[in-house]
């Protein structure tokens, strides 16, 4: 897929890229370890407000889209970016769709925590 066609520096390559992806893999899982596989995967549990979620309502898809970012960059693609866009748009896109669905599970909780916290920074 081009790998290295884009002219981004190799500093910034490495330098950048590489730490979006560690970090955002330490969050992702981190945060996969609390709730646990199912519920990450939209299995009804507890409304999580805590850990990352006290900075983020979607801590897990701000980590993704960093992962995305670095790998973007990390690559520095012409084709990996065009995927990855694509993807960025999708995880901005599935709050828009999740919300309801948490509003209607957890009702008033998720209320004043949604007036409480940023959807995503």
């Amino acid at each position: 897929m081009s790998w290295g066609s884009l002219p981004i520096p190799t500093w910034l390559r490495f330098g950048v890229g590489i730490p979006l992806i560690v970090a955002g893999n330490v969050i992702v899982w981190s945060e996969v370890a609390q709730f646990g596989i199912a519920q990450t995967g939209g299995a009804k549990g507890s409304l999580r407000t805590g850990g990352m979620y006290r900075y983020s309502r979607n801590p897990q898809y701000v980590a993704d889209i960093a992962m995305v970012v670095g790998w973007i960059m990390l690559s520095a693609s012409s084709g990996a970016t065009l995927i990855g866009l694509a993807g960025i748009v999708v995880l901005l896109a599935a709050p828009l769709a999740e919300e309801p669905w948490l509003e209607e599970q957890y009702g008033a909780a998720f209320k004043n925590y949604r007036a409480k916290v940023r959807r995503f920074l």
